[in-house]
């Protein structure tokens, strides 16, 4: 009897086994919920490296974060917050990582996690033009000297010419060559127009050529006083605005901003001309190129590119305002993930490892 039952149980035993899958299987990752998660390259938050791989502060936060979920990330980029922001109302989007500011506007729109980062806005100024002679020349220009001195400037040329032809007629040792009389003639004129005095050919003409010399040196003394007066009068203009130094001197300016961010938003609330770009690459170019005079843009991402780029010549200047806060962002509605990514997100924080990761970026000061 046990020799009939014991191939009978071995048989049942295989047949159970061929039918359950182990536990190793059952939790294979293919059996995981796949999540698509949008993001934004913004140094340092989200980095792209030379190997195309992603990195930066909300980029390892997240996957901290991602480590304790059941789940399977798809990621896909966009080239501003805006443009992620509206694939999340869509629900395009299941999680937008990365420097996403928390505000009233966004909060009506989409839902957002525990804030995990304290930032603000800065301002950022081209140094090679802050202090040097472009804002001399373009104060100039808008007083208006510039188009007098492009008069002066004509008047030299007839003063030439019109000396060179008296002082080959009247003046026999004058040089024969236009080349070099032109020469002599040019040296003769700035003699005058920069020190008020003219050449000892004024004796050809006795009483008459110094009364001639004279009318000359008077001339001559008002060019310089006029020239002289222009310059410090837009020089003591400059010293006193002082450029652009911090965020009360946006007024009257144009500055770049993200398209979409919470800056632009903030420039036409406070009706500041503003230029939009897609990213900090763009701005840095319009602002290098003088189309705008400053960028507005959350202060570590300005902080960080003025860092990574010291021959730029860049600053970043002033206090910081308009402070605000960064969280990940996802769709209103019951089956998104806000509370699983929020519990971890609180729980990596009592650990520390929230400001470990944000040191490991910004240092002691966070």
């Amino acid at each position: 009897m046990l020799m009939i039952i014991r191939p009978l149980i071995l048989g049942l035993a295989l047949i159970f086994s061929m039918a359950v899958p182990p536990a190793s299987a059952q939790d294979a990752p293919q059996d995981r919920p796949e999540i698509t998660v949008g993001y934004r390259v913004t140094p340092p938050f989200i980095t792209r490296g030379e190997d195309g791989n992603y990195g930066g502060m909300a980029a390892e936060l997240w996957k901290r974060i991602a480590e304790g979920l059941d789940v399977t990330p798809r990621y896909v980029e966009y080239d501003t917050v805006a443009d992620l922001l509206a694939a999340t109302e869509a629900r395009e989007v299941d999680v937008a990582v990365g420097a996403i500011s928390i505000t009233e506007d966004r909060a009506e729109r989409v839902d957002f996690t525990q804030p995990f980062f304290d930032s603000g806005l800065r301002v950022m100024i081209d140094n090679r033009t802050s202090s040097s002679l472009v804002n001399l020349w373009n104060g100039l220009a808008e007083a208006g000297y510039l188009r007098y001195y492009a008069w002066l400037l004509v008047f030299i040329l007839i003063g030439t010419v019109g000396l060179t032809i008296f002082d080959r007629r009247f003046d026999k040792n004058f040089p024969q060559r236009w080349r070099d009389g032109v020469a002599e003639s040019f040296y003769s004129v700035m003699l005058v127009v920069t020190k008020g005095t003219l050449p000892s050919r004024s004796r050809l003409f006795g009483w008459y050529g110094r009364f001639f010399s004279a009318f000359w040196l008077i001339i001559g003394i008002a060019v310089v006083a006029y020239v002289t007066s222009s310059v410090t009068s837009v020089m003591t203009s400059i010293a006193i605005t002082g450029g652009i130094n911090g965020p009360d001197d946006l007024p009257g300016t144009t500055v770049g901003v993200f398209r979409g961010s919470t800056a632009e938003n903030l420039m036409r609330r406070q009706g500041i001309d503003f230029i939009t770009y897609p990213g900090i690459e763009a701005a840095v170019d319009g602002l290098r190129g003088n189309d705008v005079d400053a960028i507005v843009a959350d202060a570590p991402v300005l902080e960080y590119y003025k860092f990574r780029n010291p021959e730029l010549g860049l600053d970043v200047v002033g206090r910081l305002f308009s402070p605000e806060k960064y969280g990940f962002a996802l769709p209103y509605g019951q089956d998104t993930m806000i509370y699983p990514i929020t519990v971890r997100l609180l729980a990596l924080q009592e650990d520390g490892i929230v400001q470990q990761i944000a040191q490991d970026y910004f240092g002691d000061e966070r």
